[in-house]
């Protein structure tokens, strides 16, 4: 089971260069690096994973993922380095196909690309996204992206992007492209939305915490839809993330292996400047 760590970086946490660099003394599989470009002062849409609905403090101070992910790459050689989500639809799929290209190449390969479409509908207007469309508009950007990626003279003609032949470099040190993961879904509608959408265009997918129970039991759905697509099952990445807590944290890796997937992203406390290296050190005692 691999184990990574999903850390809530801000300019008043630990900075990214030092955190994976600790990560990977630590024998960590991965850090990823989650994106709020920006909270709206007065939104509709409720916190999901909160009673009052309140957005945390930090979802206002997140850094630009990828610059902030170039400082952990420069401070690192071997663990991954992923998007943990990149908000899609909110960006240009033209400049995000080169900051992605440009990252992997610069990291030795190094790159996950997290993916989601937004969850804060007062987010996605704001920053130009038709909400009701954000994942159709994602899964062309996706596929836009990966002719970039690809070819030496790409273009595409779709509803949401187009552009003529185009060249595009550095190219991803990985091939044909670093992995996508669908870091979306849980149980319910979402749920099977997200396991089509890994199907249709991702390598991996990244449910929220769910149980070891409820994974299984949405693996097995998973399962179907690739039988039907003609997709590899067994070729799909299964990261969940999770908060870092619990008691028998080496019984719960265990249960979650068992239960099918390949890696357990956690969640530390805070990443506070005087205690972020304690904490870091006290998940992988607990969990590795």
């Amino acid at each position: 089971m691999k184990i990574g760590i999903l850390a809530f970086i801000a300019e008043y946490t630990a900075e990214p260069g030092p955190v994976a660099r600790k990560c990977e003394q630590l024998g960590f599989d991965s850090l990823f690096i989650p994106e709020h470009p920006i909270i709206p002062v007065h939104h509709v849409t409720p916190y999901p994973a909160s009673r009052d609905g309140v957005i945390p403090e930090v979802y206002s101070h997140m850094p630009d993922p990828f610059m902030a992910l170039a400082l952990a790459a420069a401070a690192t050689s071997k663990i991954k380095l992923g998007t943990g989500i990149c908000l899609v639809p909110e960006r240009n799929p033209l400049l995000l196909a080169k900051e992605v290209a440009t990252l992997d190449h610069y990291s030795g390969g190094r790159f996950i690309f997290g993916i989601g479409a937004g969850w804060l509908k007062d987010e996605s207007e704001i920053m130009g996204v038709d909400f009701r469309r954000r994942w159709p508009m994602t899964r062309e950007y996706v596929r836009a992206m990966k002719q970039l990626w690809t070819r030496p003279e790409p273009s595409f003609e779709g509803k949401f992007v187009k552009f003529p032949p185009v060249r595009s470099y550095p190219k991803p040190a990985q091939k044909p492209h670093p992995p996508i993961l669908i870091g979306a879904g849980g149980i319910g509608a979402g749920g099977e939305r997200a396991m089509k959408n890994t199907v249709a265009i991702g390598d991996g997918w990244g449910p929220l915490m769910l149980s070891p129970a409820e994974l299984a039991e949405q693996l097995q759905t998973l399962r179907k839809l690739c039988a039907e697509a003609g997709r590899d099952f067994g070729k799909i990445e299964i990261s969940v993330f999770a908060p870092a807590g619990g008691k028998d944290t080496h019984a719960a890796a265990r249960e979650y292996e068992r239960a099918g997937a390949h890696r357990l992203v956690l969640f530390p406390p805070s990443l506070a400047p005087d205690k972020w290296e304690s904490e870091l050190e006290d998940i992988a005692r607990a969990w590795m």
